[in-house]
């Protein structure tokens, strides 16, 4: 029970990674906001909420788009009502494509910065005030990727959005280590979720990937949830905006 009695966000929990991370921060004690834009899990199964409250922990789902501020308030909100605090964000929410940039569509590229960096600003702009009016020394965690540190073929955007959403991460850090908030990055290699299923299923593109991880396979969702769990404990206290690469070895090369 890491996580005892400590309330955390978790965007884009309905799936993948932060379905994950959301069902072990249950496990080890945290009470669970599962904010997604869909209740019902990418990957089939029970609901997350469902599966947290049904495993002994307590959770709710309430339906964010986090590039919406009316959404993210409303998140912030109703997190509040319901179990009085925000201790730990986690910004998972993102979106994938795969488009040179000389073809790129304008709105595609609106679109993912819109998610996947300005979805991180706004719950981390209403959670840190949060934590401040209130006194909270809590824990942000950003699930940014490899992608932000590397450059990843035909995703500009992506590349773009993850890169900025780590380097977000020092500045946060600078800004607010002094009132005991940490804040910090996960970047995950390859992992396989709903999200990679597309370029996964091509038999070549899964082996060039294996094969360039030095650990020789893909990466699992729980590989990142449970660095997620020491970040958001009393463990981690001292790590304050550094950027941990979760990768099979993929950027050591």
């Amino acid at each position: 029970m890491r996580l005892k009695e400590k309330v955390a966000i978790v965007t884009g929990a309905a799936s993948g990674i932060g379905k994950s991370i959301a069902e072990i921060y249950g496990d080890e004690g945290a009470k669970v906001v599962v904010a997604d834009i869909q209740e019902e899990p990418r990957e089939g199964g029970k609901p997350t909420h469902e599966k947290i409250n049904e495993d002994g922990g307590k959770a709710i789902f309430v339906k964010t788009d986090v590039s919406s501020e009316d959404d993210v308030d409303e998140l912030v909100e109703k997190t509040i009502e319901e179990f009085g605090k925000i201790d730990i964000l986690v910004n998972n929410a993102g979106i994938f494509h795969q488009e040179k940039i000389h073809e790129s569509e304008t709105e595609n590229w609106k679109n993912l910065i819109d998610v996947n960096l300005n979805g991180t600003y706004l719950c981390t702009k209403k959670v840190i005030k949060h934590m401040l009016d209130n006194g909270i020394e809590g824990d942000i965690i950003n699930i940014s990727s490899i992608a932000g540190t590397v450059g990843y073929a035909e995703a500009p955007a992506y590349c773009a959005s993850k890169g900025a959403m780590t380097n977000l991460t020092r500045e946060l850090a600078v800004d607010y280590a002094g009132e005991g908030i940490n804040i910090n990055t996960i970047s995950p290699g390859v992992i396989k979720t709903e999200m990679t299923d597309d370029f996964l299923s091509d038999p070549d593109m899964k082996a060039f990937m294996e094969q360039n991880t030095p650990y020789k396979r893909l990466g699992k969702p729980e590989d990142i949830a449970y660095a997620a769990v020491f970040l958001a404990s009393e463990e981690s206290n001292f790590i304050n905006g550094e950027d941990i690469l979760i990768d099979g070895g993929w950027t050591a090369k």
